[in-house]
């Protein structure tokens, strides 16, 4: 075994003296950002990221995060702050969400001053278009959440209500039968996802569950149906923090008391609730997503719970995490897990966590 004291004489020398060896070392030392020397990345670029509640990956794998410094990308080796320069909210993010759209890829950004939609790949000064009650006839301009599939529809969630655009469109609102626009000013819009094909939206609301609403055959948004404790249906909770529809359309939700999972068409059938009773690592779920596996991944205040369908494996800071509070969750198109937290960013990959 090497005798490291006497090698740390050898090249720092004795006493008050160093060797030109030592003085070497300790410059390379200094030039190194402390992350990197506890086995972190860093962006950079000094770019204090923080609270970032939501993540989009788009065409080229490039990240997008909604941050409270504003929208971040990351392409792999470079990270950029984007702002008012390229027309982009900067302030009051809430949502990201990139648009595969067949006339050209599009990102779309929720704030209080409604939906920016710019598109991509941006290139210089990026002109973006913010959609708001000066222009469109969404009822508020204070957008929470942001949502499309594979189809023309961008679902549209504010403070007021659901607005859809379908290429240049508007849907009629038709769903105060089921979902009277004061609900979603009693309880808040928290979340959305639409199926895979993008024509059904689910909404989480904070206190009155889940909203489904659809697009109709008179271009119109009607309500289908409430997925709410006093439905009956089997929700730990009727405060929802997230809504994941997974690529068999099995429906996740993220509740403040643990996860319901339903499958299949029938509303009041095929619901299973998970809580730390089953192995979550806390009941709290604020974000989920699916990895290239088909496993489910929940972020919740406490850390991440992994599900393969039968047993469940955690993690926290001790395994690497920046922050045990989960805001967000994405997959990228190489199969990276990357986890938006109230501190910083991390990403999963071959089993490790690397913090940002």
């Amino acid at each position: 075994m090497m005798d490291t004291s006497m090698t740390s004489k050898n090249l720092f020398g004795t006493g008050n003296k160093l060797t030109v060896t030592g003085i070497m070392i300790l410059m390379i030392l200094l030039a190194v950002p402390a992350s990197l020397l506890h086995g972190q990345a860093s962006s950079g670029e000094g770019i204090s990221i923080k609270n970032v509640n939501a993540v989009a990956v788009d065409q080229d794998n490039i990240k997008w995060f909604s941050t409270d410094t504003g929208i971040v990308s990351f392409d792999g080796e470079n990270w950029k702050l984007h702002g008012m320069e390229e027309a982009l909210p900067d302030q009051g993010l809430k949502d990201v969400t990139f648009v595969d759209d067949p006339t050209g890829a599009e990102l779309w950004i929720a704030s209080p001053r409604g939906a920016t939609v710019a598109r991509l790949p941006m290139k210089g000064q990026t002109t973006a278009m913010t959609l708001s009650t000066e222009n469109t006839p969404m009822p508020s301009s204070d957008v929470v959440s942001i949502a499309a599939g594979k189809d023309s529809i961008r679902w549209i969630g504010t403070d007021k209500g659901i607005s859809a655009l379908c290429r240049d469109k508007w849907l009629t609102p038709a769903y105060d039968l089921h979902y009277p626009d004061v609900m979603f000013g009693i309880y808040p819009i928290t979340s959305m996802a639409t199926n895979q094909e993008g024509d059904t939206l689910f909404v989480g609301t904070a206190g009155a569950g889940v909203a489904r609403v659809y697009r109709d055959d008179v271009d119109g948004i009607s309500g289908a149906s409430v997925y709410a404790i006093w439905g009956p249906i089997m929700l730990p909770s009727d405060d929802i923090r997230s809504v994941f529809i997974a690529a068999d359309g099995t429906k996740w939700f993220g509740t403040t008391d643990g996860i319901a999972r339903h499958t299949g068409n029938n509303t009041l059938d095929n619901w299973t609730v998970y809580t730390t009773k089953d192995g979550l690592i806390d009941n709290f779920v604020q974000a989920i997503c699916g990895d290239s596996d088909g496993h489910i991944w929940f972020g919740t205040k406490n850390g991440i719970s992994v599900f393969d369908g039968s047993s469940w494996r955690s993690y926290t800071m001790e395994n690497g995490l920046v922050s045990n509070n989960i805001l967000s969750l994405a997959r990228d198109r190489e199969g990276v897990i990357w986890i938006g937290t109230d501190v910083g960013i991390n990403a999963f990959r071959d089993g490790v966590f690397v913090t940002f």
